[in-house]
């Protein structure tokens, strides 16, 4: 008999036996379908070439190794004009700076980004001007084809094989675990050619899986993704700062006396260490008052994750798992679900959680007397943050509170107008300082019943005339005209830009 047809089919090969048709063992079967090859071939099979578009995710945060090892290659192999498109960068992505020098990299696409990177772009590093989006906007715009992606280079804890990848491992010698891979997913959904890269591969079927092995084309071996330690440094920082500790506490009183601190509240806190903080506060509260809250969204932490045992929160709801603790739980409790970017706050996806939520507690670099924020540009013109899920929670949740303190060493944090919007203060609905509580007039009703329960209700020109009774007038920022940021709103329309700041 003839070998079967189908063994160019993907199908095993018959052969002829005196006793009956047996297949090709399994074992080998598997090796020749594997998908198991070096970077350098991925980039060649993906069919990359210049001036297309590859992404990343950021979920190992400034343990992140992946961008580098990946671009560095893709200079090594002589590849120019690439758009990066990355759902955040971090200060261990600074050689993007000589990749950006030498042409490779002429576009980026991102959240945001900190560092001496931040740096050179804020001073005109690039003819064209970063695009910055929202998570849920960036989502968006990979799912309606606003941002087109070529190959998509996603780092996994473990993979398979055939591709199925997930942000942890079963393996008792994991190299790395960051949990969800929610910024991952669009990605892996949506781009033309998708590589997993993966210092874990185990066998097949690595089940439960984030990534399918149906989106995947390539998977890669090698030696690190990432360091799972760094995932909780910079931004997310669990705080001992008096004056934050002050914030937080002050931020849990305006929820549970707001109205929505109630059987089945949901909520979301931000990536600051007040924000962070402010959830310890209110689980006094919700055991003293039999209060559970029906999911927590976003970024999830180990206070969380302690709650959520506790019994105090139903369900994790995780599109980052902000620290180990949550990575681990994420890998054994059903209760804990991680999402796509897309169902966590895309402004396109009527079922996404964002649209649910009841109360989003949120740092802030600047707040203005119009209640609008920025979380994007210092006070000195650089980059050195990222918008994230900012304007995304606001925009949705019943509730959004900013907290910041009045000043920052000389700098006011309370101004006139902000240095670059990023979160419209028409989604703002509180804003809690160390000196008073600011509530927008367009809330009169919550202003009223925080008054009632004792808060220090103050208006927001007085925070801001304080802070500058206590600095004096700021001098205006050196900006040229340079274009070297564009900041979108959820719709996909420009919301501000960022230009260059001048030595």
């Amino acid at each position: 008999m003839i070998e079967a047809a189908a063994a160019g089919m993907g199908k095993p090969v018959y052969k002829e036996t005196n006793e009956s048709k047996v297949t090709t063992p399994r074992w080998e079967y598997q090796t020749v379908r594997s998908k198991v090859t070096t970077l350098e071939e991925a980039i060649k099979g993906s069919g990359l070439k210049d001036g297309m578009t590859i992404s990343f995710h950021h979920h190992f945060r400034g343990g992140d190794k992946v961008v580098n090892m990946v671009v560095g290659k893709l200079a090594e192999m002589g590849f120019k004009n690439l758009h990066l498109a990355a759902s955040s960068l971090q200060d261990v992505h600074e050689p993007l700076i000589d990749h950006i020098k030498n042409g490779v990299i002429t576009e980026i696409s991102t959240s945001g980004m900190r560092g001496e990177l931040a740096k050179e772009i804020s001073h005109g590093l690039m003819e064209k001007p970063v695009v910055f989006r929202s998570h849920g906007g960036r989502g968006s715009a990979i799912a309606n084809g606003d941002l087109h992606i070529d190959v998509a280079f996603l780092g996994a804890p473990s993979c398979d094989p055939l591709g199925n990848a997930v942000g942890y491992s079963r393996s008792q010698n994991a190299k790395s675990i960051c949990g969800s891979l929610g910024y991952a997913l669009p990605d892996a959904h949506n781009a033309d050619k998708v590589v997993i890269l993966t210092d874990d591969l185990v066998p097949y079927p690595n089940t439960p899986n984030s990534i399918s092995e149906s989106d995947v084309d390539y998977v890669v071996v090698v030696d690190s993704v990432g360091d799972s330690s760094k995932i909780s440094s910079g931004a997310i920082r669990d705080t001992k700062n008096p004056r934050d500790i002050l914030l937080a506490q002050q931020a849990a009183k305006v929820i549970i006396n707001s109205g929505y601190f109630k059987n089945g509240f949901s909520i979301q806190t931000g990536s600051g260490g007040a924000s962070l903080a402010a959830v310890k506060y209110i689980r006094q509260s919700m055991i003293d008052q039999g209060i559970k809250a029906s999911y927590a969204l976003g970024g999830i932490t180990a206070h969380m994750v302690k709650m959520h045992e506790e019994g105090l929160i139903e369900r994790l709801i995780d599109v980052q798992s902000f620290d180990k603790v949550a990575a681990e739980s994420i890998k054994t409790d059903q209760m804990h679900k991680e999402v796509s970017a897309n169902e966590y706050a895309s402004a396109d996806e009527p079922g996404s959680a964002t649209h649910y939520l009841d109360i989003v507690i949120l740092s802030a670099l600047e707040v203005d007397v119009n209640f609008n924020v920025n979380v994007l540009v210092g006070s000195d013109g650089i980059i050195r943050g990222a918008i994230g899920g900012h304007p995304d929670t606001a925009a949705d949740s019943a509730l959004s509170i900013i907290v910041c303190p009045l000043l920052r060493g000389r700098i006011p944090c309370v101004v006139d107008e902000v240095t670059t919007l990023i979160t419209p203060g028409s989604s703002v609905d509180v804003v809690v300082t160390e000196y008073g509580i600011a509530v927008n007039p367009r809330r009169p009703e919550l202003a009223e019943q925080l008054k009632k329960a004792g808060l220090k209700i103050v208006d927001i020109h007085d925070l801001k005339d304080r802070a500058k009774s206590i600095i004096g007038d700021a001098a205006p920022l050196p900006f040229g005209d340079k274009v070297v940021g564009i900041v979108m709103n959820r719709d996909g329309s420009v919301l501000d830009v960022i230009r260059n700041i001048v030595d």
